[in-house]
């Protein structure tokens, strides 16, 4: 009878107990599925009178007054703490600890909420040389980034500013060999790449300009040298061509005047040779024509004529020009 009047009083004195339940949108702890947690009630001079209840969202799973009689003692810690194995989508929501001494007052309470969450996979790294900015862009891939916490490694050590799924890095950080690394986590798991050793040149030319540097120079002042020749070939060139020109021209002139002088000689030898011959018809006068005047004349006559002014004209040539004479005084002779 005593013993029933106690029980009664617990649950008379735990139904008048007003705890506020956690916050739905609010988790104080996180497990995946299939995982094993220990939710953190810890009462150290817990005793075998006390009377321990566990509740998951408003449901009895766990009640303890002297004797356990709903749920396993392999369920409950020695401090009091509820432990959860192989954990089901089931087990998230709302948990609640209530302890009271023998009396029935309030010992001690806990409330908190559970979330499970999936287990991230393994990320993977991935660049790509940008040479246009001078920078490789890296990125940490994985299925679903939403709500992971993204953190980055470089030669072992974390790049504590950097945050985010992609990471740019100028491409002179990356003399030699450097060891990329790139970590995802969530409140229940974590996860790392591989290591990354970027590596990046510029795109190689086509094979039929895939030269070295020196033949490229050689190549160079070969082709400077060939039209530097040939700028000296073109200058020489037009060079003879206008002393040629000029050498053709001064030939042309040279031409021109032995054709006047020949041609003044010419008329000057015509005009002797018509003063030596002259005829009786003017030439200049068209009618009556040369034939004519030597038809008219008969042919006795003008052999005489021709030969009259033959000798006549040679006569003059051959008498000599007429010597002035030297004036001479005559002596004056006294007026007798």
């Amino acid at each position: 009878m005593v013993w029933f009047v106690a029980t009664l009083g617990v649950i008379i004195g735990f139904s008048f107990i007003n705890l506020s339940a956690a916050d739905e949108d609010t988790c104080e702890l996180y497990a995946a599925v299939g995982q094993s947690v220990t939710l953190p009630f810890v009462y150290n001079e817990l005793k075998s009178t006390y009377v321990l209840r566990w509740t998951h969202n408003s449901s009895i799973i766990f009640y303890k007054q002297g004797l356990i009689s709903i749920g396993k003692s392999t369920d409950i810690t020695a401090t009091g703490s509820l432990m959860l194995k192989n954990l089901q989508l089931s087990n998230a929501g709302s948990y609640q600890a209530k302890l009271l001494y023998p009396n029935g007052t309030l010992a001690k309470t806990w409330t908190g909420r559970l979330c499970l969450m999936d287990k991230v996979s393994k990320p993977k790294l991935t660049y790509i040389c940008d040479f246009k900015s001078f920078a490789v862009n890296l990125s940490c891939y994985v299925a679903n980034p939403h709500g992971l916490v993204f953190s980055w490694e470089l030669d072992e050590k974390t790049l504590t500013a950097e945050t985010r799924q992609q990471l740019s890095i100028s491409l002179a950080q990356l003399k030699g060999e450097r060891d990329f690394t790139c970590s995802v986590e969530n409140k229940i798991s974590k996860e790392k790449s591989d290591t990354v050793s970027p590596i990046c040149k510029n795109p190689s030319p086509p094979a039929l300009l895939c030269f070295t540097s020196k033949p490229v120079v050689a190549v160079f002042i070969g082709g400077a040298g060939l039209i530097l020749l040939l700028f000296t070939i073109v200058i020489i060139l037009c060079c003879r061509h206008g002393c040629n020109k000029t050498e053709m021209r001064s030939r042309d002139n040279g031409e021109l005047r032995m054709v006047s002088v020949r041609k003044r000689e010419a008329e000057h030898i015509r005009l002797e040779y018509e003063t030596m011959h002259p005829s009786d018809c003017p030439p200049l006068v068209p009618e009556p024509s040369p034939r004519s005047c030597y038809e008219s004349v008969s042919q006795p006559e003008a052999e005489t004529e021709n030969k009259q002014q033959l000798l006549s004209t040679t006569a003059e040539r051959r008498q000599p020009s007429p010597v002035p004479k030297p004036r001479t005084k005559s002596p004056n002779t006294q007026n007798i």
